[in-house]
């Protein structure tokens, strides 16, 4: 008979780098367990599947952060960074129903999949332009030349910045993705930053609209049309409502993109697979293959913060009213329980409710062009750069350490440029 293991360590760097074996110790041993974080905020995480799909759905845990019990100087520990100081408290990811029914009405025309298919030749060509920049050189760090700018400049042209304005938007999303787990005035300041420009092409867009909708018409136009009319979005709200389009929808890209290449160069048969299934012009694997890669090593580790509004029960533990709730979705997701061979990556695996993308009323909006991007980026990687091999020891890669978001600092890789 074996001891009990020791608890593991969580939140440390090793955990970071490969945080799944501490998860399969407490799905087993405390599936849900009351935990100090780096912040030292308490809070429950939850790491099986049946019990994180329950809590995901649960009306009775709220996004408001106005529910958490603890003292005013904790509440700010709990959120976006920066977004206190930038009264950017209004957005659909800490709002709860009819509010957030509204607002999500409002934001969901722009993510509906005819307008992500319209969308599909832009994110190619922004793809190839990317590639195109580093293809002579024979080498590249994925996440800063590839990874990152892709999706901030794709979630800029569907809010209608205009071209001149997207560097910017580059270096503000730079330093808010830079100090996601560190020191948090830089954030704060590009948030800043941010919204105020938002507000003010807000109003420009407002002066300038034309009367009737011109088709592909940008999404900040399309807020500013539905506000008008009738359905009241404060200026106040479309910033904040382009702002977290902008947050939700970037880094959790720049992850998708970064962690699902890392796990095809260190998986060879299923990349091989892949290539094979992309040269003979088939697009089923590839389909599959990106809500694997989402199960496997999502760009989102936790769910983003739930309060009890009221005494709760999960997984046979108590929950007391103004407690946090984390939803541990790396740990759903390789559940046994749920998925065969959890630990294996199989680009082909057809039976894959993953909860990569959330679940219930805050299931994630922008889905189908996180999808369209992640297939789009990886697609033309393997096939532009067939030889894409990784520049550096798994072990010397480093992740980024922060609670919701997983994702690499840098993903250094070689490969032969193409012939001209």
């Amino acid at each position: 008979m074996h001891d009990q293991p020791l608890t593991p360590e969580l939140f440390t760097w090793e955990f970071a780098a490969d945080p799944y074996p501490a998860y399969a110790w407490l799905r087993e041993h405390e599936p849900v367990r009351r935990t100090r974080l780096p912040s030292g905020v308490e809070a429950w995480l939850v790491t099986r599947y049946a019990d994180a799909k329950q809590t995901l759905a649960d009306n009775r845990l709220s996004k408001n952060p106005a529910h958490h019990d603890e003292p005013a100087h904790a509440k700010g520990r709990t959120g976006i960074p920066g977004e206190r100081q930038a009264e950017l408290m209004t957005h659909l990811l800490n709002i709860d129903p009819p509010d957030h029914t509204r607002l999500r009405r409002l934001v969901s025309k722009a993510f509906t999949p005819r307008r992500v298919a319209e969308f599909a030749p832009r994110v190619q060509e922004l793809t190839d332009g990317l590639i195109d920049r580093f293809a002579d050189r024979g080498s590249a760090d994925l996440i800063h030349e590839f990874a990152f700018p892709l999706p901030i400049y794709a979630i800029c042209d569907l809010l209608g910045v205009p071209r001149e304005d997207q560097d910017d938007f580059r270096d503000w999303a730079g330093m808010m993705i830079r100090h996601g787990g560190g020191p948090r005035g830089g954030v704060a300041r590009s948030v800043k930053k941010m919204r105020g420009y938002l507000a003010e092409l807000i109003h420009r867009k407002r002066e300038a609209l034309p009367a009737e909708p011109t088709p592909g018409e940008d999404l900040i136009s399309g807020l500013i049309r539905a506000s008008d009319h009738g359905e009241h979005l404060t200026e106040n709200e479309a910033a904040a409502m382009a702002f977290i389009l902008l947050f939700a929808g970037f880094e959790t890209t720049v992850n998708l993109i970064g962690n699902g290449t890392y796990a095809l160069l260190t998986h060879p048969g299923q990349r091989d697979r892949l290539q094979r299934s992309l040269a003979a012009g088939e697009h089923g694997l590839l389909e599959t293959g990106v809500e694997e890669l989402l199960r496997y090593d999502g760009p989102v580790e936790l769910a983003t913060w739930r309060f009890a509004t009221e005494p709760v029960t999960i997984g046979g533990q108590r929950i007391a009213a103004g407690d946090p709730v984390l939803v541990v979705l790396a740990a759903a997701d390789r559940d046994p329980e749920r998925f065969a061979d959890p630990d294996t990556l199989d680009l082909g695996r057809r039976d894959n409710q993953h909860l990569g993308y959330g679940h219930g009323i805050h299931y994630c909006l922008g889905a189908p062009l996180a999808r369209l991007e992640g297939r789009t980026a990886l697609a033309t990687l393997l096939t532009r750069l067939p030889d894409l091999r990784l520049a550096a020891e798994p072990a010397e890669l480093r992740w980024r350490g922060g609670l919701i978001m997983r994702g690499l600092r840098t993903l250094p890789v070689e490969f032969t440029p193409p012939q001209k």
